[in-house]
Parts: structure tokens; C-alpha cells; sequence
């Protein structure tokens, strides 16, 4: 069955596609040009001590802490609990009205 299915394919691919004529036949490939690689662009040693290694991603334990709040007052906040500043321009906001 699958003998017969190879060679049902092999037939509608030859009745849609056209059969190679001229110059662009099947059979030898013409040889590949040889194209050189470019020249290196950074040829000197690079000093790692020379540069302060920073890692942006990393924080300091208090945005750390305010991440993490900000982060868990938009996990309530889908809830439906309002967690909100305890200060708003330095005015202390009742528990009630957050």
C-alpha cells in the first residue's frame, strides 16, 4: 500500500510540475564560487580587568523588597483586595478609605 501511494504521489507531482528543458536541467551543478571571509575586525587582546563588570539585573535588597511589594499589590489588586500606599504625598491615608 504504501508502494502504491509513493508512486501515486510521484505521478501528480509530474503532471504539476513541469519538466526541466534547456540549460536548467537536471544533472551536474555548476562549481561554486569561492568567496574569501572577511578580515578580522577586532585584532587586539581585550583586557577583562580593564572594564567594571555590571550586572543590571541584579538589585539591592530594598527595590528588591519594593518589587516584590508592587508586584504582590497587582496579585491582590486582581482579587479584588486594594492594598494601596499607606502615604500619599506624605499624608498617612486611613486603612479604611485603601
Amino acid at each position: 500500500m504504501l508502494d502504491l501511494t509513493a508512486r501515486l504521489l510521484a505521478w501528480m507531482l509530474s503532471i504539476c510540475t513541469p519538466s526541466p528543458r534547456g540549460r536548467h536541467r537536471l544533472g551536474t551543478t555548476p562549481p561554486l564560487r569561492f568567496i574569501p571571509a572577511p578580515p578580522p575586525r577586532f585584532t587586539e587582546i581585550l583586557d577583562g580587568n580593564a572594564s567594571r563588570l555590571v550586572r543590571p539585573y541584579v538589585l539591592a535588597p530594598a527595590e528588591r523588597r519594593h518589587q516584590r511589594e508592587h508586584r504582590r499589590a497587582a496579585h491582590l489588586a486582581t482579587l479584588g483586595i486594594d492594598v494601596g500606599p499607606k502615604h500619599i504625598h506624605g499624608v498617612r491615608i486611613p486603612a479604611a478609605t485603601r
